[in-house]
């Protein structure tokens, strides 16, 4: 299962945020490394889709998506050389697959710390480019040296080169002009700020008025490198310990509809590439997650490795084309069922069958 790692200075609001996606268990509190241990959760990706589909089934079990999330102890100024938390907290974030930045934008007389997002963002990025620096000058040298003997390792001392030209510069390597190659060469190296970033700006109850104007210089600064959401997280917190009624009678009452929660999963779910396809039927209708790209093989072998294996053909229809059929059985006698072979790509929103022999 992917893991996302929240990332942000001390009462930023990342302990509340694990809190509203797991339904508690994380300590908040107004001070600083209250949490020094990562706590790790899983939140279901809600999907009106595979909703849908579990009604048009009359499914007795409806199993999401799911994505790990870690809250890690805050980071403050000085973590790539010690400070705070230092190498532990920055050998948590290198576990994840992606970034989400929690940068607090409201001020409370009982919260300290500062509540401009541009400030928190600043000190993170420094801090993970920083440490991103060290890494790349411990181990260059000794790839230039294995480059002499090996030329085949040209293309990566030169990846080096250039991450080192733009973390020297203190620009992270998602902000930088390397390209996708050049990135995934440096994988090997799990530098942090080579990983997907999505930035969460928490806001205050004043501040979901009109979060426009905390937001914009939040997006102008990330200029396309990375989505920006806003939420008053300590809210969506309170409302996931409401019963389902309550709860959607509180967001709405702040005019937040399903709330900023559901929307910041599918964003987290699609930044590392993720997409889902679904099974349904009486039993059980389930939503699976594959990668953008994999092969109807591949996308068989997240139900069970014997049916990549033995994979023979899948049957597979777009979802919104089968509830207009009503049923399986009725877009079979419609004509509507497509026979797909191991070279078929996998599109987001397909429901499939697969037949395979072992």
């Amino acid at each position: 299962m992917e893991k996302f790692g929240f990332v942000g200075l001390p009462n930023a609001g990342k302990s509340s945020l694990y809190n509203a996606l797991a339904g508690g268990g994380a300590l908040a509190a107004p001070y600083a490394f209250a949490t020094k241990d990562p706590n790790v959760g899983v939140a279901k990706v809600s999907d009106h889709r595979l909703d849908q589909l579990a009604a048009m089934s009359n499914s007795r079990s409806v199993v999401p998506a799911a994505v790990q999330f870690v809250d890690i102890g805050g980071l403050v100024e000085g973590a790539s050389k010690g400070e705070g938390l230092g190498n532990r907290f920055l050998s948590a974030i290198r576990e994840v697959d992606a970034v989400v930045f929690v940068l607090r934008a409201f001020a409370h007389t009982d919260v300290p710390g500062p509540c401009d997002p541009l400030e928190h963002l600043r000190v993170v990025e420094i801090e993970l480019a920083l440490a991103d620096l060290d890494t790349v000058e411990r181990q260059i040298e000794k790839r230039r040296k294995a480059a002499r003997s090996d030329r085949s390792l040209a293309a990566e001392v030169a990846a080096l080169d250039a991450a080192y030209a733009s973390l020297d510069q203190g620009t992270p390597l998602y902000r930088s002009d390397l390209g996708e190659e050049e990135r995934a060469l440096l994988a090997p190296y799990f530098l942090l700020t080579n990983k997907p970033v999505l930035a969460l700006v928490n806001l205050d109850e004043e501040g979901l008025a009109d979060p426009e104007p905390l937001l914009a210089p939040v997006v102008a600064e990330l200029a396309g490198t990375g989505e920006v959401i806003g939420a008053c997280v300590q809210l969506e917190a309170e409302a996931v310990q409401l019963p389902p009624e309550e709860r959607h009678e509180m967001l709405e009452a702040f005019g937040l509809g399903e709330g900023a929660l559901p929307r910041f999963l599918r964003s987290a779910y699609h930044l590392l590439g993720l997409r889902t396809f679904f099974t349904t039927g009486e039993k059980e209708s389930r939503a699976w997650t594959f990668r953008l790209g994999s092969k109807a093989p591949e996308a068989a072998g997240r139900i069970h490795t014997d049916f990549e294996r033995g994979f023979i053909r899948a049957e597979t229809i777009q979802w919104d084309v089968l509830l207009k059929a009503g049923s399986w059985a009725k877009a079979r006698d419609l004509g509507l069922i497509r026979i797909e072979g191991k070279d078929y790509e996998v599109v987001d929103g397909d429901v499939m069958e697969f037949r395979f022999n072992v």
